[in-house]
């Protein structure tokens, strides 16, 4: 079944929730809706035609300033019984930034949503374990949001552990082999 197919089957089985249909170098994406998003998703998961049964990629993106919808998560899905693929993005906006979890469909998703809340801040409702995967714990912000600061003197923003890991670095340069 063609990319193309596929998403003529969703926007008919959720014509409501579909928001656009793109193609760009042979890949497809459907935007979508959020508030449905694991119906979506368990409808091309379980429908035998379809089978996804891959999830590739789980990832966000930010378009602040570009478009009204600042967030999307973003599947790319496999199926590898029958070697096609298509590309969903999920709408996730400032004000309600949280999507339902998929890693009851696949367990794999569990890093994947864990790497986009650290990035991104957007929340996973009904996932096992959200918590940072890259940053510490103490870490402020979402490094992958276009408005987080560049510059490296971020002064009281600047992450607590910063000074001790530059101290830590300073008194090991000791034992540096030359």
């Amino acid at each position: 079944m063609t990319p193309q197919e596929i998403a003529q089957l969703i926007n008919e089985k959720f014509p409501s929730e579909v928001i656009d249909i793109k193609e760009f170098r042979d890949q497809v994406s459907v935007t979508v809706k959020k508030e449905k998003i694991i119906e979506l998703i368990k409808y091309l998961h379980d429908t035998p035609e379809l089978y996804f049964d891959h999830l590739a990629d789980l990832c966000g993106a930010d378009y602040h300033g570009k478009k009204d919808i600042r967030f999307e998560v973003v599947y790319n899905l496999f199926s590898i019984k029958h070697g096609h693929m298509i590309r969903i993005k999920a709408q996730v906006s400032e004000d309600d930034c949280k999507i339902d979890s998929v890693v009851s469909i696949w367990a794999g998703a569990n890093w994947h949503e864990r790497e986009c809340y650290d990035m991104y801040g957007i929340s996973f409702t009904g996932h096992p374990d959200l918590r940072r995967i890259l940053m510490p714990e103490d870490w402020e912000g979402y490094p992958l949001r276009k408005d987080y600061p560049l510059k490296s003197d971020l002064g009281e923003k600047e992450w607590k552990g910063y000074k001790q890991v530059v101290e830590v670095s300073e008194k090991n340069k000791a034992y540096e082999v030359r």
